[in-house]
This record gives structure tokens, C-alpha cells and sequence, in this order.
């Protein structure tokens, strides 16, 4: 009887470490960040759209790029309103941050611009900066302040900087959190229950409840890290760019790292024809990394 119970002992303790090890770990550390392209001036606004291309900028040089899933670069669009962030409808426009003039911007297949937001309220927006889109084609919105050498103002012409949201079909947005104190990254869970947000000025990131209407409810701080881009893979994984990447667990819990030889790591997304390769945008360069696991965009 004695033996019996230290057998079933062991298998519990089996048992419970089986949640553990059925994980699927994101990468392997083996496979080190690959360097695509060094040629650019700075990177940002990773995305890919539903073939695997991924689209990114050359802000400085206004310039959006794209990044085939042969492995082809090419410029698809110049003079691009200083595109920082950006996100792909489900009709297949790449939807912009333009912040040269603090607009958004739709620019479909065949690069005809439309544009979808001017200001709130009859005030300058102090420079979209990063955007999810939901099933509706709603569009949220991280507003920060960042002093860009192509402005002729010096000051923000709003009181903070929030979330918004914009309806589809909509030219004005609503105000969805306005106490973060700088939100950046922002992406949205495939079921369009959860919205996260990187407030870079307090480092945190926040989880939301996404209401029927859009508004936001139920804020928790999950990560004690704030981030510039974020994006998610198929366990629900959340990483953050900026001192290279750091991924975490949905709960919050610290599970890799991946060290990027650049001084900033600005923003990333999943691409190739599987989804399965991260492509990070990092200051001058972009760098790809093979995954095990897939990207949700």
C-alpha cells in the first residue's frame, strides 16, 4: 500500500508538470537574429499583409517599404506623409500614422491615398503613432507627443496624450483611455475580446476588455514594461520592442528575450507565407528570426 502511494505521488507530479513542457517555446535560441538590410535612415510601422509581405518605413527618409515573401525590398511608396505606425484592413489597405500632417491615412493595393483622419475636434492630434484595426474596421489609436523636426509647432494643441478609437466611416474619434501617460504599441487579440497597450512613459503595459461599441473597460496592468511596438502570436505571447525583444506569457510572465545589435528596437510583426518569421524593424536595419510559433495579424 506504502508503494502505491508513492506511485501516484510521482504521477502527480508528473501529471503537473506535463502544462509546462506541452508549451510551445516561441523560438529557438539557436537561431539568431538574421540582419536583412542596413540602408535605412530609421525603421518603424512593421506589418504584414495576408500573403506574408511585410511593409515597413524609413521615416526620416518618408519612405514605406516592402519586404516580400521571396525575400525581395523594394520601395512601394514615396513621399508617405512620414508613416510611422500601420496596420492592414481586412480589405487589404495598409492603413497609416501619418504624422507629417497628424493624419491617418488609407492606401490601397494600387496606392491611391485616402485619407481618414485630419483632427479631433478641430485640433491637431499630437501624431498617431502606432494602430490596431478590429473586425467592425474600427480603428484604434495611440496619440503620444513626440517632437518631430518637420513641424512648425513646438507644443501639443490637445490636453494629454490618450487612446482613441475611430468607428468605420467615421472623421472623428472618441477618447478610449485618457489617464495613460504616453501610450505607443497597441494590438489587439484575434477575438476582438482584448486590446493591449504600451504606455512607454510609465513602462506598463495595459490589457483592456473591448466593449461591444468599442470603448474600453476593465484596465490591468499585465506587464511592468512599457514598450514602443507590440505585437502577438498564436499562444497569445505578447512582445515588446525596444531594448531588443522581450516576450512574455499571456499572464504576464517573462518567458525570452531576444538581443537585437542595434540601439533601439522600434517595431516588429510576423511575416513570411507561414507567419511563422519575425521581422524587426531596429533603428538603421531590419532582421528577421525563424519561429515556432505564428503571428495573428
Amino acid at each position: 500500500m506504502q508503494g502505491l502511494k508513492k506511485v501516484i505521488i510521482c504521477l502527480g507530479l508528473t501529471f503537473s508538470c506535463l502544462p509546462v513542457f506541452a508549451q510551445i517555446a516561441p523560438y529557438d535560441t539557436t537561431n539568431k537574429p538574421q540582419l536583412i538590410s542596413r540602408q535605412f535612415k530609421f525603421t518603424e510601422g512593421a506589418s504584414t499583409d495576408k500573403y506574408g509581405n511585410v511593409f515597413f518605413t524609413d521615416q526620416p527618409n518618408n519612405k514605406i517599404w516592402e519586404y516580400d515573401t521571396n525575400g525581395k525590398l523594394s520601395v512601394f511608396l514615396d513621399s508617405a506623409g512620414r508613416s510611422n505606425g500601420m496596420y492592414f484592413d481586412r480589405q487589404g489597405n495598409l492603413v497609416t500614422c501619418a504624422d507629417e500632417h497628424d493624419q491617418l491615412w488609407s492606401i490601397s493595393p494600387k496606392k491611391k491615398i485616402k485619407i481618414l483622419l485630419t483632427n479631433f475636434k478641430g485640433h491637431l492630434m499630437n501624431g498617431p503613432n502606432d494602430i490596431w484595426i478590429d473586425a467592425k474596421g474600427g480603428i484604434y489609436m495611440t496619440d503620444p507627443y513626440y517632437q518631430r523636426n518637420y513641424w512648425t509647432r513646438t507644443k501639443s494643441d490637445l490636453d494629454g496624450q490618450k487612446v482613441y478609437y475611430l468607428p468605420k466611416g467615421s472623421h472623428q474619434p472618441i477618447i478610449v483611455d485618457s489617464i495613460i501617460k504616453k501610450p505607443n504599441g497597441i494590438v489587439g487579440t484575434p477575438d476582438g475580446k482584448y486590446l493591449y497597450v504600451a504606455d512607454i512613459g510609465a513602462n506598463k503595459t495595459y490589457k483592456y476588455t473591448i466593449n461591444k461599441n468599442g470603448t474600453l473597460s476593465n484596465r490591468v496592468l499585465v506587464i511592468e514594461q512599457g514598450a514602443d511596438g507590440i505585437t502577438l502570436d498564436e499562444e497569445g505571447n505578447i512582445y515588446l520592442c525596444g531594448n531588443g525583444i522581450t516576450i512574455y506569457s499571456p499572464s504576464g510572465k517573462k518567458i525570452g528575450h531576444i538581443a537585437i545589435n542595434e540601439p533601439w528596437s522600434a517595431n516588429l510583426c510576423f511575416g513570411g507565407k507561414n507567419k511563422d518569421v519575425l521581422f524587426i524593424t531596429a533603428s538603421t536595419a531590419i532582421y528577421t528570426v525563424k519561429m515556432n510559433v505564428k503571428g495573428v495579424e
